[in-house]
């Protein structure tokens, strides 16, 4: 069910493989040609590749007032405290999610409340766990205005991500666990949560988006 989900996000993809295959083959059929074996087993590949990581599973999104909820799948590779001057202005836990081609990777929203910040940069396409990808690399910041506090996290694009897509706009009313975009192909994922939340993930830990708590009041 999730790979059929996923399907209308890389549909055009599939076709573009689908069709090569298709040709692969009856070039093969025409030629008898060993290399076409080759580059339709190598297209299967790419195939089963695209469907597994556009994938979309069912989620019980963890319910409770004053929860922060991973906004991606993927590994904690950073945790500090850190000024945020952009929305926050204010210092604030940092966390650096990791998202290997492996891991689900639509983001969901981390925290009921309102869009309230949107910026979108142009950047590089460094690998996404290098220390300076936050300020280098192609990114957007996304800013929620909650009841008793205020977020901010970022999408950042890596080194196979080249594309970031944020289905959002100022004024929205969002819920914990919705999706919310994507970052297609490996990339990283930086949230910042006010000092008076405490943490509940260390640094190595896997989370998952809209399962994994990252912070509590």
């Amino acid at each position: 069910m999730s790979y059929l989900k996923g399907l209308k996000d890389c549909f055009n993809i599939l076709i573009l493989i689908f069709s090569f295959l298709l040709l692969t083959i009856i070039l093969f059929f025409i030629t008898s040609h060993k290399i076409f074996i080759f580059l339709s087993f190598v297209l299967i590949i790419k195939l089963i590749f695209v469907l597994h990581f556009f994938r979309n599973p069912d989620r019980e999104i963890v319910q409770g007032d004053n929860l922060i909820l991973s906004p991606a799948d993927g590994k904690v590779i950073s945790i500090t405290d850190e000024f945020e001057p952009l929305y926050l202005k204010d210092k604030a836990h940092r966390i650096v999610i990791f998202m290997n081609i492996f891991n689900v990777h639509r983001n969901r929203i981390p925290v009921d409340g309102e869009i309230d910040y949107l910026k979108y940069y142009k950047g590089k396409f460094l690998a996404a766990f290098k220390k300076n990808v936050e300020e280098a690399n192609e990114r957007m910041l996304i800013g929620i205005k909650s009841k008793r506090f205020k977020i901010l996290f970022k999408q950042i694009a890596g080194l196979i991500a080249r594309r970031i897509v944020c289905n959002l706009k100022i004024g929205d009313k969002v819920k914990a666990g919705e999706i919310f975009g994507m970052i297609r192909f490996g990339s990283a994922l930086i949230i910042y949560i006010p000092l008076k939340f405490k943490l509940k993930i260390i640094e190595g830990e896997k989370v998952k988006a809209g399962l994994t708590v990252l912070a509590s009041l």
